[in-house]
């Protein structure tokens, strides 16, 4: 007899801690964001975007001069070549051109030099200047998530946007419920600098790498 009071006992308990668990399932409300329209959407996003770009625009500049006193000197160089190997001249004058072909292609080396080292250290700033940028965007817009959660009362909160490892996509369906995606960008972007509406809208463009220094002394 007490075996079988504890055994109800212990099934009313297991019925009890189930009806607990559905309950708690059913009052966890789940919020849905698309994480890659409001980081596009974002108007730091396109600041940065804008400020990378111009960036990179001005290190193009300074690397095509680089790379056109490089030509220049290859071009020099090989016309002292040429010269050193006139046998219309004596060979003392050959071979001061010589010498002088010697120091020009010291020269061209150096500049060979700089300008690799200008071009990595300048794609470096570029990638870890592009990196910080995109950590203080997506931690903005992680508080703004948290900020918009708990007002909310949601208890989880899923990227509509996001992909498996896979490339495919993590949330194959949602009927829509819970999506604040325009109220994240709304509060994010409620400080967005006017827009002038005579100026053309900008176009989000990934910044390219630095151009490969040409060498011209190379032969073909």
């Amino acid at each position: 007899m007490m075996k079988l009071r504890i055994n109800w006992l212990a099934m009313l308990l297991a019925g009890a801690v189930c009806a607990a668990g559905e309950l708690r399932a059913a009052e966890m409300k789940i919020g849905l964001v698309d994480l890659k329209k409001v980081f596009d959407g974002y108007y730091k996003t396109k600041q940065a975007d804008t400020q990378l770009k111009e960036r990179a625009a001005d290190s193009e500049k300074v690397l095509k001069g680089m790379i056109d006193d490089y030509q220049k000197a290859s071009t020099d160089y090989k016309d002292l070549v040429d010269k050193s190997n006139d046998q219309a001249v004596s060979s003392e004058e050959r071979d001061k051109r010589k010498k002088s072909a010697e120091t020009r292609l010291m020269e061209i080396q150096e500049i060979e030099r700089s300008l690799k080292q200008f071009r990595s250290q300048t794609q470096t700033t570029l990638d870890e200047q592009k990196k910080r940028m995109r950590e203080e965007i997506l931690t903005r817009i992680k508080d703004v998530v948290t900020e918009k959660s708990k007002k909310g009362g949601y208890s989880l909160v899923f990227d509509t946007a996001s992909q498996s490892i896979n490339q495919t996509e993590v949330i194959l369906y949602s009927a829509g419920n819970n999506e604040f995606t325009d109220d994240v960008l709304s509060e994010l972007n409620k400080d967005a600098p006017a827009v002038d509406p005579l100026k053309p809208a900008e176009t989000k463009t990934d910044v390219k790498p630095l151009p490969e220094a040409v060498n011209p002394t190379k032969k073909k």
